[in-house]
């Protein structure tokens, strides 16, 4: 079965989803309406009435990104009070990262996330790490902020301006605790509480969840990941790749044959992993297609595999990652290799090396830079 063409499963947990986000907008609409209504009863002229919208719509977007940042601290406070250790905080974009004991800003955009807190964990007692509180922690911080903003909307007034960004508060902060606390898997990622719950049910996943955070920390060291250590990596059985948490230690051993340029191993295995039905979480799913990608590049350049990878969801998913290392060495790659362009080649390298220098992690970028020159021969071998 090709990867590309393989049928989504409907998730219920996809209609919750979908469902609070729909909620949210039509709130936020209806709150809008009643509070342009309320000016429009006192008389106020047309510019104030377009003045106070585009405050409104200034509010939701400080509220959306507050609540987010309370969610992420939520991790952090949590995480530490279970024996974790910073490791980073990002939101949006913006990340700030602990490197040789200073803690760092840098630049980093995941598809599909607002932000992210990863710390180191404690070691493994029996078999068993603390996750509950560092898992629920963003959650927890978004209920008790909503309930608080929900009283500062009473005390400030319904219809005052601060009244009606506190109300903005409560309800985003309502929708983070219940979108990132009620399990859900939308087949692209998996949130705070379906990690909680595996991880409460799977050994297995337990073990997967403490090397990805045992991972992070060595990349945050500038370790590349295949100086990691062996016994992290491995291909799980079928059976327990159905585990988004499992499955993951399955892609980053994938990763770990592409950093060491060992193409065909890599190949092969993402090949199997893309054609059976288990937990890859969609963004892993179409980086592993990136790689396969450039794979075929240095390998046969078959214009029909290409153009089957290459297909206009991916296409949209890169486009999406524009700013991503391996992104951007894949077309780095299919510019010199595939279209034989040097100068679309040259500028695409010297993007990379843009975002390289705000990148978090250093032994990622060496890597990557170790993949673009691997192309360079190759194409050097081709008399391009």
């Amino acid at each position: 079965m090709n990867e590309n063409k393989r049928k989504k499963k409907p998730r219920w947990q996809e209609y919750i989803f979908f469902a609070v986000m729909i909620l949210i907008g039509g709130v936020c609409g209806w709150m809008t309406t009643c509070y342009m209504d309320g000016f429009v009863n006192d008389g106020v002229s047309m510019e104030q009435e377009l003045l106070m919208l585009a405050v409104t719509f200034v509010q939701i977007f400080v509220a959306m990104y507050l609540q987010t940042m309370i969610h992420e601290a939520g991790h952090l406070i949590f995480g530490l009070c279970s024996g974790y250790r910073f490791l980073s905080f990002r939101v949006g974009s913006f990340m700030w990262v602990k490197q040789d004991g200073k803690v760092r800003l840098k630049r980093l955009t995941i598809a599909g996330t607002g932000g992210q807190c990863l710390m180191a964990p404690p070691d493994m007692v029996d078999g068993k790490i603390p996750v509950f509180l560092y898992n629920l922690g963003g959650s927890f911080m978004n209920l008790i902020s909503a309930i608080l903003c929900l009283l500062l909307h009473f005390i400030c007034g319904p219809s005052s301006m601060a009244g009606v960004f506190f109300m903005l508060m409560a309800l985003f902060g309502l929708v983070g605790a219940l979108s990132n606390g009620i399990p859900i898997n939308t087949g692209t990622i998996t949130n705070d509480g379906y990690n909680a719950m595996s991880l409460r049910k799977n050994p297995e996943a337990l073990r997967a969840f403490w090397i990805q955070m045992k991972m992070c920390e060595k990349m945050s060291a500038g370790v590349r990941i295949k100086d990691m250590p062996d016994e992290w990596f491995y291909i799980p059985s079928e059976e327990a790749m159905k585990n988004s948490l499992v499955a993951s230690i399955g892609v980053f051993t994938c990763n770990r044959f592409m950093d060491a340029l060992r193409f065909e191993e890599a190949d092969e295995h993402m090949e199997r992993l893309l054609c059976m039905e288990n937990g890859i979480i969609g963004l892993h799913r179409s980086m592993l297609i990136c790689d396969r990608i450039f794979c075929e590049l240095v390998g046969e350049k078959r214009p029909e595999r290409l153009e089957e990878m290459l297909n206009k969801q991916q296409k949209k998913f890169m486009k999406s990652m524009k700013t991503y290392p391996s992104i951007l060495r894949t077309q780095y790659a299919y510019a010199l290799l595939y279209e034989k362009d040097m100068n679309k080649a040259e500028k695409i390298k010297q993007q990379f090396e843009k975002y390289a220098r705000t990148y978090p992690y250093p032994g990622e970028i060496t890597g990557e830079r170790e993949l673009m020159k691997t192309a360079e021969n190759h194409a050097v071998d081709g008399d391009i």
